[in-house]
């Protein structure tokens, strides 16, 4: 065989890995609003970019035709100048189901990835195991199972979840650090409705089950959905905007054209005088970082509370406020593990991390000490207390109880503290402190509830303020509040060569 003639069976054969499961399959995949596995690589990488691996792997047959790369596309490319590993799960060949074949090449990528340090995103649409292939599918999805967690902290993994992704594909987007979904065309579950109403007798759709309006709402488990896959697969370049390439980079700073010492002549006509009035944290924290731009992760779950990314002065901070918009901005189990978990992923990429406090405390209540509140609340300690990268925290409003030191305290580490001066920082508010110290006092009165309020007056005089803990060190410094950016753009950027020694140990045994 000549030259000419390998390199003419070379480009037939990748040919024929292009077309994955053929022309009415992929047409099938556009008649579901769906975009093939090679369109949706394209729609996120740089144009030209994508240097695809092992197109020619092959194993299992379907009606005597050979499926050159089987059902997954692997490789590396550009996304906005820098360097990704991608594979994109092919529904056109077996469903995108994942047997022997699969799973080697998207194993061999994340190897790839780890050794070059780059991120690695997995485009996802796949119904599972591959029946046809028993344990050798099986054994497919720990191997990828084992990668996860050999890159945890080390890379950044994001999934993208763009179609139907049942029984263990759904595992390895769980051990990835962001999931991104798509209204109305991807599900993850577990089991399906037929397999849970036969079991259980509940009814319920694949929607409702699965779909990305339950999990970014409801379960948590995904972190981000859009009305498309395109627009999904643009919030994906957003957030890697944000993110270094591993654990040893610092994040990508970014000219803004946003001056630090911007002060906030506004600040004080969001943040209510009274405790209790509610206002939306997002205002301020869009007044902060540079040119309002933020991008909020876990929108819908726990709204009580908020995390996300902006920048400061350029750079990337991870940003976590109380949001009295929702249960006044209470620390609750489901506010306590998002924020926790967002902490940790910042503290393990290098990403500064900006508390905004205005917190009553943790909820009260049966269903809540049931539920756990007290391992999850621990879990939001821990995360704080165990973060090495810069933490700088600012007190709004008020910070009561426990989750004064939840949310970033002096005590757990935090470098720089800052309070405005309305902030009421304490063990409780004055109007439930006097019903418990002040009981019999308020009882005994001529007029109780005169005195009830004297008491609160006098207790918020004595102690509802920040000067104690700033007369202890436990806040630098009481600030004004139109300069909130600048002071934490200063202290960030005094603290950009900040080194930490822990004591050796393999990890700690953080409360799960």
């Amino acid at each position: 065989m000549t030259i000419e003639e390998s390199l003419e069976k070379l480009q037939a054969l990748k040919a024929r890995a292009r077309l994955g499961g053929g022309e009415e399959r992929i047409e099938a995949q556009h008649e579901r609003g769906k975009l093939t596995a090679r369109e949706r690589i394209d729609a996120l990488l740089d144009p030209g970019s994508f240097e695809e691996i092992d197109a020619l792997a092959h194993d299992y047959e379907d009606d005597g035709i050979q499926y050159y790369g089987d059902a997954v596309v692997t490789g590396w490319g550009k996304l906005a100048g820098r360097t990704v590993c991608v594979y994109a799960q092919d529904f056109t060949v077996f469903g995108g189901s994942l047997g022997e074949v699969v799973g080697i090449k998207i194993a061999k990528l994340m190897d790839v990835a780890m050794k070059t340090g780059v991120p690695v995103v997995g485009l996802n649409d796949s119904g599972g195991a591959r029946i046809q292939e028993g344990v050798e599918a099986l054994a497919g999805y720990g191997e990828i199972f084992f990668k996860n967690v050999q890159a945890s902290g080390v890379i950044p993994q994001i999934s993208v979840i763009m179609g139907p992704c049942a029984g263990g594909a759904v595992y390895s987007p769980a051990l990835t650090d962001f999931i991104f979904m798509v209204e109305q065309t991807s599900q993850m579950f577990l089991t399906g409705p037929d397999v849970i109403a036969s079991v259980t007798g509940e009814v319920t759709t694949v929607e409702e089950l699965g779909g990305a309006a339950s999990h970014v709402s409801k379960s948590g488990v995904a972190h981000f959905s859009s009305p498309n896959e395109l627009d999904c697969l643009e919030e994906v370049k957003r957030l890697i905007s944000y993110l270094p390439s591993n654990n040893m980079d610092d994040p990508p700073f970014e000219e803004t054209g946003d001056p630090v010492d911007r002060r906030l002549d506004d600040i004080v006509n969001i943040v209510p005088g009274e405790s209790d009035m509610q206002y939306d944290v997002r205002d301020v924290i869009e007044r902060v970082v540079d040119n309002g731009e933020f991008m909020e992760v876990h929108e819908y779950f726990a709204p009580n509370i908020v995390c996300g990314y902006g920048r400061i002065g350029g750079h990337p901070v991870g940003v976590v406020a109380n949001q009295p918009l929702y249960l006044a901005g209470v620390l609750d189990i489901d506010s306590s593990r998002k924020a926790a978990r967002f902490v940790r992923f910042c503290d393990a990429f290098n990403i500064p991390i900006v508390t905004l406090v205005d917190v009553p405390g943790f909820l009260p209540g049966v269903s809540q000490e049931y539920g756990g509140i007290i391992a999850h609340g621990a879990k939001l300690v821990y995360a704080y207390a165990a973060a090495t990268v810069p933490k700088v925290t600012v007190i709004l409003r008020k910070a009561f109880g426990g989750a004064y030191d939840a949310m970033g305290a002096k005590h757990l580490g935090a470098d720089v503290n800052y309070a405005w001066p309305s902030a009421a920082i304490a063990v409780m508010a004055g109007s439930q402190a006097v019903n418990i110290i002040s009981r019999r006092e308020i009882q005994a009165a001529d007029d109780p509830e005169a005195e009830r309020k004297r008491l609160i007056d006098d207790y918020r005089a004595r102690l509802e303020h920040p000067y104690i803990a700033a007369a202890k060190g436990y806040i630098d410094d009481v600030i004004d509040p139109r300069d909130t950016r600048v002071k934490i753009a200063h202290a960030l950027e005094m603290l950009r060569t900040k080194s930490v020694s822990v004591p050796p140990k393999k990890h700690g045994n953080i409360p799960l």
